[in-house]
């Protein structure tokens, strides 16, 4: 297990890492979309931050509405990137074609939820993705995303 430096400090890695952000269903709608769960940042003011605030990565974010995009990105950076920080969105629960496109490729995927996924719906219990990825943060916002970061970098550093 990996143990984080407490209090949390932002790290700085040791080399340059190469982090793609990947987003599935209807986070396109962050901002809109059911704040009271989400919040009001869209993720595109988010990732800018991010960018700023981590400018020794390598950040690069996409989103799709659509499965088979979600794969082959996937496919696209999961040879030649540190990480990957993937919000699934609906997927999660669905997806055998994600999870075999993880399963596949070597860089790998830390799964993030902005939203607590067990005090939600039944349904939403159940991650099909969970068991191909190194982990998962979920229920703190956009800083799950943030954290996965410092997990990359932390690992980096080590």
């Amino acid at each position: 297990m990996l143990n984080f430096a407490f209090p949390f400090r932002h790290q700085k890695p040791d080399r340059k890492l190469k982090i793609a952000i990947i987003n599935g269903p209807n986070l396109n709608l962050l901002g809109k979309r059911e704040p009271e769960i989400y919040g009001s940042s869209t993720f595109e003011d988010f990732f800018e931050k991010l960018k700023t605030r981590y400018p020794d990565l390598t950040l690069s974010y996409y989103q799709s509405n659509v499965e088979g995009e979600l794969v082959n990105r996937l496919h696209e950076v999961g040879f030649d990137h540190d990480g990957i920080l993937m919000n699934a969105g609906a997927y999660t629960h669905t997806s055998v074609a994600l999870s075999d496109a993880i399963a596949g490729i070597k860089t790998p995927v830390l799964e993030i939820h902005i939203s607590n996924i067990y005090k939600r719906e039944e349904f939403r219990h159940k991650s099909i993705i969970s068991k191909e990825c190194v982990g998962m943060i979920a229920g703190l916002g956009l800083l799950g995303y943030e954290l996965g970061l410092q997990y990359f970098i932390q690992i980096e550093n080590r």
